[in-house]
């Protein structure tokens, strides 16, 4: 039975669009295209103004009417907000009343902790504790009584794991994540995941799951996986398993936004930024079917650059020749895998 026949039959049957299991042998990127205007579809928001939305719409007025369908499959999903790192309010307040208004949650990324990234490519962060913690002060606030799940500084946990963050910032890093843990969750429809790397990353998981415990997880909601990277799901389910128990089974989400592929092959230094051949994973949703995992979400905004390497441009910035690649390796996944 093909794909599509597969959908409609499950469409009758149930009266939902959500739900049927993906054919079988179906690759991470082959679950299917959700209509964002469909109720059960996913319960957070679509940005309309997106950067994909746009280049949508530039691309059709253009008459690239093949290569906008094609990125319809970026642009019709929910991604999430990485807020402003001077001020968060105008876009957290954005997100998050266009969520309202179309019933959804917003997603959002808190990242801006001091001595972020390690002088990589997205190196900087607040000037310290105090611009930290008024920072996270006014992302909070822009909430309000609005709904949203927060992924909270992606890689900090991880980095000091990994030894790349300086001892002497390890304490106050600690500090500032349970703090903003419990900034966040002074507000009751916000649910906050603490990022803690992803797979091929660290070994050791116990070490992970002190780090998290110190910084205060047990006042979140769970934990985040696989942020900006493209590990596979079914790897981020085993390894999230495996901290989860150690942590009194906490909850986890998983970035699915690129893993369609999985990782590069052949364990480069940089197979983390702007790797080819990369394609979209799972559509965000909380119906996930598996035990302990909270949701699959488009934390990395598919088609905004990791960094200058590979000739892209500088991280989080659009590049629209990457966005369609994405796009254009899951729609040669459909096509492997249904019909």
């Amino acid at each position: 039975m093909s794909a599509r026949i597969r959908t409609l039959v499950c469409v009758v049957l149930a009266g939902i669009v959500l739900g049927c299991p993906p054919p079988a042998g179906a690759g991470e990127a082959a679950r299917g295209r959700v209509d964002p205007a469909a109720p059960s579809a996913s319960p957070f928001w679509v940005d309309p103004d997106s950067p994909a939305a746009r280049q949508v719409r530039e691309w059709k007025q253009q008459g690239r009417s093949a290569d906008a369908e094609l990125l319809e499959r970026i642009a019709e999903h929910p991604t999430a907000t990485w807020p402003a790192w001077d001020d968060p309010r105008a876009d957290v307040e954005r997100a998050v009343a266009g969520a309202a208004a179309t019933k959804r949650r917003a997603v959002l990324v808190a990242y801006n902790i001091p001595h972020r990234d390690c002088g990589q490519h997205s190196a900087g962060g607040a000037a310290d504790a105090a611009a930290y913690r008024a920072w996270i002060g006014a992302f909070a606030d822009a909430i309000g009584d609005g709904e949203a799940l927060v992924v909270l500084e992606p890689d900090a946990v991880a980095h000091m794991v990994a030894g790349c963050t300086p001892p002497e910032y390890h304490r106050e890093r600690l500090e500032l994540l349970t703090g903003a843990i419990e900034r966040l969750k002074q507000h009751p429809g916000v649910e906050v995941y603490v990022d803690a790397g992803h797979s091929r990353w660290i070994a050791n998981v116990p070490d992970v799951a002190r780090s998290l415990r110190a910084a205060g997880i047990d006042r979140a909601d769970g934990f985040a996986l696989n942020v900006s990277n493209f590990q596979t799901t079914k790897s981020e389910i085993r390894y999230g398993r495996r901290l989860s128990s150690l942590l009194g089974g906490a909850r986890f989400v998983v970035d699915t936004s690129r893993n369609g592929n999985g990782p590069l092959r052949g364990g480069t230094a940089d197979a983390w930024c702007n790797p080819p051949g990369r394609a979209l994973g799972r559509p965000p949703t909380t119906q996930t079917g598996a035990e302990g995992v909270a949701a699959y979400l488009w934390v990395k905004r598919p088609g905004e650059s990791d960094g200058t390497c590979r000739g892209g441009p500088p991280a989080g910035e659009w590049w629209p020749q990457y966005a369609l690649g994405l796009a254009r390796a899951t729609a040669e996944n459909d096509g492997r895998t249904t019909g």
